[in-house]
């Protein structure tokens, strides 16, 4: 069964902070407007290219059934398949992990989305996921 697993604006903050190590692909470190989410993400640049302070529309998808076509993909810019690889909470509390990080394999383009563990409940390991992304036009 298909569910949006978490959907938000992002803002993107900085852009190969650590320098760039592919021709093709660039890693943005993007915050979330709504629920303060940290995103660190891989995009192939020559497919997608991506400014600094460009916000985008980004959302993660649960796999459907195969076979049946993905209609809301049609709707974005830059859409990529995946499958969550590691899932982490945050060890400096004592308490059950407030904070969680989602990891996230397309194809070898790496994903981690960071924060409040409520919003990341859905993500389970091995699981298959998409990304949508588009940018917004203010």
């Amino acid at each position: 069964m298909a569910g949006i697993l978490f959907e938000d604006i992002f803002d993107v903050k900085d852009i190969d902070p650590e320098g760039r190590k592919f021709d093709r692909v660039s890693r943005l470190h993007c915050e979330s407007e709504s629920f303060k989410m940290d995103l660190i993400l891989d995009v192939n640049v020559q497919i997608y290219p991506v400014d600094l302070g460009e916000k985008n529309h980004t959302f993660e998808q649960t796999v459907r059934i195969p076979g049946k076509k993905i209609s809301r993909a049609d709707q974005f810019e830059y859409v990529m398949y995946g499958k969550v690889y590691r899932i982490e909470g945050d060890e400096t509390s004592t308490e059950a992990a407030t904070r969680l990080s989602a990891y996230v394999s397309y194809g070898g383009l790496l994903m981690r989305l960071q924060g409040d563990a409520n919003n990341l409940h859905g993500f389970e390991v091995d699981s298959r996921v998409y990304l949508l992304m588009k940018k917004l036009a203010f």
